[in-house]
C-alpha cells in the first residue's frame, strides 16, 4: 500500500503541519486556536505530547525550524508565537511583534533560520528576525506593491529572495537583506541589487485575472518558481531563460498546496483529495502526469450507517447525512502537504493532511508510485 493512514488526535479538519527534524513528532492543528503536538510511539500510535495554546483565534499556519527546533505560528488574531523549548521539554513561547492589523495568514523559517516571513490580510509582508537584547523578535514590513492578502510564502536557497503569492492573482519575489544580521548577498539568477523590499519579479497568473495564488514554491536551486493558483491552474517562471513563464491550465479542481519533489517534478494537491504529479521539461513546459492513486466508484453507505451517523456527521460536518464515500484515501480537501523524507530532489515520502482530520503518508518509493514517477521522465 503506497498510502499510509494515521490518526493524530479527534477526526475533525487538520488545517496545517509541520514536522521536527527527526520526523518523530508532528505539530497539527486542528482548525482552532490549539497547536498539538504528538509523537509516534514504537507500535505506530501517536500520542499528545503537549499543547501549545496561546493564540485566541484559529491558527492558519505552522513551521517547524529543523536545525533550532523553534517552531513558528501565526493565527488569525494577527499575532506569531515562537516556540522553543526548554530543558525541563516545555515548550514556551517568546513574542514576536508583528504590527499588523489583520489576520496573519501563512509563515515559513528561512533556510538559515535566522528570521521567518509571515504573510497577512493586511497586506504586508512581515519579515522578522530575534532581537537578542530585548529577546523578542521585530518585524521589518513589505508593504509596496502588494494590494491584497497574501496567502502563500516560500524562500528561495539563498536565504534572502522570498516569493509570495496573494489574491491579487500575481506571484512576486522580494529581497528580504537585512543588513544587521546578514553579510550582503550576491547576485542570483533573478537579480543582483538587493536592498530590503526591493521587487526583484512579479508574474500575474493570467492577463485576465485567473485566480487568487494558493502555493508557490522554489525549486532546489531557486532557479524556478512553481505556483497553483484557484483557477485549476499550475505555472512555472524560469530565471535563468528570462523570466520566462509557463502555465497549464488543468481540469481538475483548484490545489491548494505545491512540492517540489525532483529536479523536473511537482506534486500538487488540493480539492480533488489526491495529489497529482506534473512534469517541467527543460523548457520549463509544465505537463501534467498521474494521480497517486485512482479514485474508484463513489462508495454509497447503507440507510442504517446513515442513520447511525447522522448526528455525529451533523455536529463535526455541519451535515446531517453523509451517505457516499470517495474512492479516495483521502475525503476531503487536503489542506497542506509536507516533505516527510528527502528533499525536493528526491523526495522519497510526502505527508499530506486534509478536512477529514486524516494524516496520509505517501510513500513515493513504493512500487506502483515509482514506477508512476517513473513514467513521468518524458
Amino acid at each position: 500500500m503506497s498510502a499510509s493512514i494515521q490518526k493524530v488526535g479527534p477526526a475533525i479538519p487538520i488545517q496545517c503541519h509541520a514536522w521536527s527534524s527527526d520526523r518523530q513528532t508532528i505539530a497539527v492543528s486542528h482548525n482552532d486556536k490549539l497547536v498539538e503536538l504528538y509523537k509516534q510511539q514504537p507500535g505506530g500510535s501517536w500520542n499528545q505530547t503537549d499543547i501549545l495554546d496561546q493564540h485566541d483565534l484559529r491558527v492558519n499556519d505552522i513551521d517547524w525550524a529543523p536545525n533550532t527546533n523553534r517552531i513558528v505560528t501565526c493565527s488569525a488574531d494577527r499575532n506569531a508565537y515562537v516556540w522553543v523549548q526548554g530543558a525541563d521539554g516545555k515548550w514556551k513561547h517568546t513574542l514576536v511583534l508583528l504590527r499588523i492589523n489583520r489576520a496573519a495568514t501563512c509563515v515559513r523559517w528561512s533556510p538559515q533560520e535566522n528570521k521567518f516571513a509571515v504573510g497577512s490580510g493586511a497586506r504586508i509582508i512581515s519579515i522578522c528576525y530575534l532581537d537578542e537584547e530585548k529577546d523578542w523578535w521585530v518585524a521589518k514590513h513589505i508593504r509596496k506593491p502588494l494590494r491584497s492578502t497574501i496567502t502563500t510564502v516560500d524562500w528561495h536557497p539563498n536565504n534572502i529572495l522570498l516569493a509570495a503569492g496573494c489574491t491579487d492573482f500575481k506571484v512576486r519575489v522580494f529581497s528580504t537583506y537585512i543588513k544587521e544580521i546578514e553579510p550582503k548577498p550576491s547576485a542570483t539568477e533573478w537579480g543582483a541589487k538587493m536592498p530590503f523590499a526591493n521587487l526583484m519579479a512579479e508574474f500575474s497568473n493570467s492577463p485576465t485575472g485567473g485566480g487568487w495564488i494558493h502555493a508557490v514554491a522554489f525549486n532546489e536551486e531557486g532557479t524556478r518558481l512553481a505556483w497553483v493558483g484557484h483557477d485549476s491552474s499550475i505555472a512555472v517562471a524560469d530565471a535563468p531563460s528570462g523570466m520566462v513563464m509557463m502555465k497549464l491550465k488543468t481540469n481538475l479542481l483548484p490545489f491548494l498546496s505545491l512540492l517540489w519533489i525532483g529536479p523536473n517534478r511537482l506534486l500538487a494537491a488540493g480539492h480533488d483529495c489526491v495529489p497529482v504529479l506534473f512534469h517541467v521539461d527543460s523548457a520549463g513546459k509544465v505537463s501534467q502526469g498521474p494521480k497517486l492513486e485512482e479514485g474508484g466508484n463513489v462508495v454509497e453507505a447503507t440507510a442504517a450507517a446513515s442513520a447511525k451517523n447522522m448526528f455525529k456527521n451533523k455536529d463535526r460536518l455541519g451535515q446531517e447525512l453523509v451517505d457516499s464515500r470517495l474512492g479516495t484515501t483521502h475525503q476531503n480537501q487536503i489542506n497542506s502537504m509536507r516533505i516527510l523524507e528527502g528533499n525536493k530532489v528526491e523526495a522519497r515520502r510526502v505527508s499530506t493532511t486534509a478536512g477529514d482530520g486524516a494524516l496520509v503518508i505517501w510513500n513515493l518509493a513504493s512500487g506502483a508510485l515509482a514506477g508512476k514517477l517513473a513514467a513521468l521522465k518524458i
